[in-house]
């Protein structure tokens, strides 16, 4: 029952939710566009052969992948927004329907560069918020015993810009024994971790891709849009 004596509450704005409004009707064909980040430029970077090793997952269930290299992107605010690799990571933003994060740990945090890219994209482009919306995967690898200190970062992150992080998550202890050689990561039970995440990256991105603008519509944001409105049409009438 809904009650009717909430006098704060502009009830005209209200949209009580309903699974009629759900979209289940329209579902989109393509497969899932995936953005993988990762956090060091180092030449055997192990958070890169991590993503590597989840884009292959990713495109063994059906996703479209992309990684990004953060390789020459400048400190935040050390450049302007038309840099040409600060401009290649808001496009594969805006391209992306769901996301990895992978970091090494440093100091017991994510690594500068990791948090150098997200720090370049803007809560908001213009009308349009490039991560609202999205869903994530975090994880990381660690140089030593197993830690859970950047996924739980990563999570805080991902909050921040508006992204449904999924429940499941990777942390790769001792990270230089897990891979050989090629690059390529050896089968044990942190091989297999990483396949369940990227299995549970895929399946919420097919289920919140077509819902996102349902699910990240709120009444705060309506309530300014339209006293926003009111005022233009105010100013007009003058």
């Amino acid at each position: 029952m809904h009650d009717d004596h909430m006098p704060q509450l502009d009830t005209e704005l209200v949209d009580f939710p309903s699974t009629d409004k759900l979209g289940i009707d329209k579902t989109s064909s393509h497969k899932p566009r995936i953005l993988l980040l990762y956090g060091s430029t180092r030449e055997r970077s192990f958070s890169r052969l991590l993503v590597e090793e989840a884009a292959r997952l990713l495109q063994h269930f059906g996703a479209e992948t992309r990684v990004f290299n953060p390789s020459g992107l400048p400190l935040p605010d050390d450049a302007g927004d038309d840099h040409p690799r600060v401009q290649e990571l808001r496009e594969l933003m805006m391209w992306s329907e769901g996301q990895v994060w992978c970091s090494p740990e440093r100091h017991g945090s994510m690594s500068a560069v990791f948090k150098a890219q997200i720090d370049w994209v803007p809560l908001a482009m213009g009308a349009v918020r490039p991560t609202q919306g999205k869903t994530l995967a975090v994880m990381q690898v660690c140089g030593g015993s197993q830690s859970f200190n950047v996924v739980n970062q990563l999570r805080v992150l991902g909050r921040w810009m508006r992204m449904f992080t999924i429940p499941n998550q990777s942390s790769v202890p001792k990270a230089y024994m897990e891979f050989d050689d090629n690059g390529r990561m050896k089968p044990s039970p942190f091989y297999d971790r990483v396949v369940d995440v990227m299995e549970e990256l895929v399946k919420f991105t097919l289920l919140l891709r077509d819902r996102q603008d349902y699910l990240v519509d709120r009444y705060s944001e309506r309530k300014e849009s339209a006293q926003e409105l009111m005022k233009r049409v105010n100013q007009r009438s003058i």
